[in-house]
């Protein structure tokens, strides 16, 4: 059996200039190499002003800001965290890193995203029953921003901590806030598929100063002022390399056209393949706000008489990378035993979705041969 061509159009690939290249020379020549520096401060200041929030704080990773605001959150073990089941699993980690116990949300079927009325039900049955959750962790899913004016009151009227996990969101607005602003936490990600990178890492987002201060403690190995290495408490190697950095702040003054970009390849795979019979994108209303980040459809395989696998692998074999949705958290083996809440929304949209090629560096050509090879299959 022949072996597939190697990838030559990728999924999300990074789109970098020489903007990045300029302020990384900088830190370079400057010799702030090791972790914080003058490129730290400036991303995070950069970055808060851009979202309009009062505080950001660059880490390591996007997982890192979801672990610290659990712990700022005072989230402990014995405690539940009702979280999105249709996301990556980073979503979910950090709840078992601080001991408490994830319940997963099954998907709305319109929006993708958590599902409200699921999240009203379960809220209100466990106070019926004197329980009470800890936090929840909805993710703006594809960069779709949840329902943010429903999930605030729930969690201020039931005291449950707000965690937005925007991680897929850098750009995206609901109601005219931008994401990374909900809740009490918001949580970027600037990993390298990302629709800005800084090859690795994320941030925190907070209005708190004392917020923000305590997690740029936590994240420096909670150290203590002293002259030597005083501890008081467990800390953490959190904290986002100058280096890095100053490749954010580049990509940060592109974030516009990047967004811009993204969504015209959104309107033209709606334009190229919405017509064939079985394929469906989500509801182009959901689109406004929406930072284009992967652009994604169903395949109904009774209706297109082919199945998302199948597509998938013929795009493959053309040298395409498109990838399933995400696996729901509760069909996950590492969460077999954990409770879920809902029905088979998130199952079916794995088993029927697909993500296609969305990166900014998409060229009108490449973007042709993808509808290409999703017709051949689909008609």
């Amino acid at each position: 059996m022949a072996e597939d061509p190697p990838i030559r159009i990728y999924l999300s690939p990074p789109d970098v200039g020489p903007d990045e290249r300029a302020l990384l020379l900088d830190a370079f020549d400057s010799n702030w190499i090791a972790p914080l520096g003058p490129h730290v401060d400036a991303f995070e200041a950069e970055v808060a002003a851009k979202l309009g929030a009062g505080h950001a704080v660059a880490l390591s990773s996007g997982t890192a800001a979801l672990h610290l605001s659990l712990i700022l959150a005072g989230v402990g073990p014995g405690d539940k965290v009702l979280c999105s089941t249709l996301t990556f699993v980073a979503s979910a980690n950090p709840i078992v890193y601080v001991g408490a116990e994830p319940v997963f949300v099954d998907a709305d079927p319109r929006t993708w995203n958590i599902d409200v009325d699921l999240v009203e039900e379960e809220l209100e049955a466990a106070a019926r029953r004197g329980e009470r959750y800890a936090a929840l962790i909805a993710v703006d899913l594809y960069g779709r921003c949840c329902d943010y004016e429903r999930l605030e009151a729930l969690c201020q009227a039931h005291e449950v901590a707000l965690i937005e996990d925007a991680a897929e969101a850098l750009g995206s607005s609901y109601q005219g806030r931008m994401a990374g602003t909900f809740g009490d936490f918001g949580v970027l990600s600037f990993n390298g598929n990302k629709i800005l990178t800084t090859s690795g890492g994320g941030m925190l987002v907070t209005d708190d100063a004392e917020v923000a201060d305590r997690a740029r403690h936590l994240a420096t190995q909670a150290r203590d002022p002293a002259p030597h290495y005083e501890h008081s408490e467990v800390g953490y190697n959190y904290r986002m390399s100058n280096l890095l950095a100053a490749v954010g702040r580049g990509q940060l003054l592109h974030l516009e056209e990047k967004v811009a970009r993204r969504r015209e390849i959104a309107a033209r795979y709606r334009a190229e393949l919405g017509d064939l019979p079985g394929v469906a994108f989500p509801d182009a209303a959901l689109d406004e706000g929406w930072n284009g980040w992967l652009t994604c459809l169903m395949i109904d395989p009774e209706v297109a008489g082919v199945d998302r696998e199948t597509v998938r692998l013929h795009l493959r074999a053309e040298g395409i990378e498109a990838r399933p949705v995400w696996k729901p958290m509760h069909l996950q083996p590492l969460f077999a035993e954990v409770r879920f809440v809902g029905a088979a929304a998130a199952a079916t949209l794995f088993d029927q979705g697909l993500c296609l090629p969305s990166g900014s560096s998409l060229t009108e050509p490449l973007q042709v041969q993808v509808c290409d090879g999703v017709r051949e299959v689909c008609s």
